[in-house]
């Protein structure tokens, strides 16, 4: 049973257990609320799902592609949770959720601000229901998505305004199932961030 949350888009978090299935769900499409809500949206999962914190194997994060801010919102959260709880945290690529249980070739996109998307493709599911990603993630203009997306025209677009957070928890527990590795533990933020450290101390004249 895993406690999901996702920060790439809004705020998704969800509880999943792999019989079960979602026992419960919250999202904030905002995406610039997300360390405003992710707070209750957990406190609100949790209830809703009547699960206790010491039932919990893990929490699953959406490590993106996804914005710098709004990212390591989520993941910061996971992490602090999972700390204070004594339990694993399971990271997942977030474009994982969103073609989880999309059996046909798919192009997923999402929002990267300043006039570019984030991509990966998927060629479909493997035998156990897991996503195959046959390219990406990667970072693009919009309109030069068809001659950086090996065989664009051979997938469906689907333009993902959210992370499904029960998605991405359903993802993590086939994952662990069938003994598949797990994201990397560093986010995707597939961008330099905006400030970099100087070379050396700076002259003063």
């Amino acid at each position: 049973m895993l406690l999901a949350i996702d920060t790439s888009a809004g705020a998704s978090v969800a509880v999943v257990d792999r019989d079960a299935g979602v026992l419960a769900e919250f999202t904030e499409p905002d995406t610039r609320r997300h360390a405003e809500v992710i707070g209750t949206l957990i406190q609100d999962a949790l209830r809703e799902s009547g699960v206790a914190v010491t039932d919990l194997s893990g929490v699953a994060v959406g490590m993106g592609p996804g914005p710098f801010t709004g990212l390591r919102v989520g993941i910061a959260a996971a992490r602090a949770f999972a700390f204070g709880a004594g339990k694993p945290v399971v990271p997942v690529v977030s474009h994982d959720a969103v073609a989880f249980g999309v059996a046909e070739p798919l192009l997923v996109v999402t929002d990267a601000r300043r006039r570019e998307v984030y991509w990966s493709s998927y060629s479909g599911t493997d035998p156990e229901g897991l996503p195959i990603r046959a390219s990406g993630p990667g970072l693009a203009p919009p309109q030069s998505l068809e001659e950086v997306v090996p065989d664009f025209r051979t997938f469906r677009r689907v333009d993902a305004a959210e992370v499904s957070a029960a998605s991405l928890g359903l993802v993590a527990e086939l994952l662990y199932l069938h003994h598949r590795p797990f994201a990397s533990g560093e986010a995707l933020y597939l961008r330099s961030p905006d400030v970099t450290l100087s070379a050396g101390p700076k002259r003063v004249s």
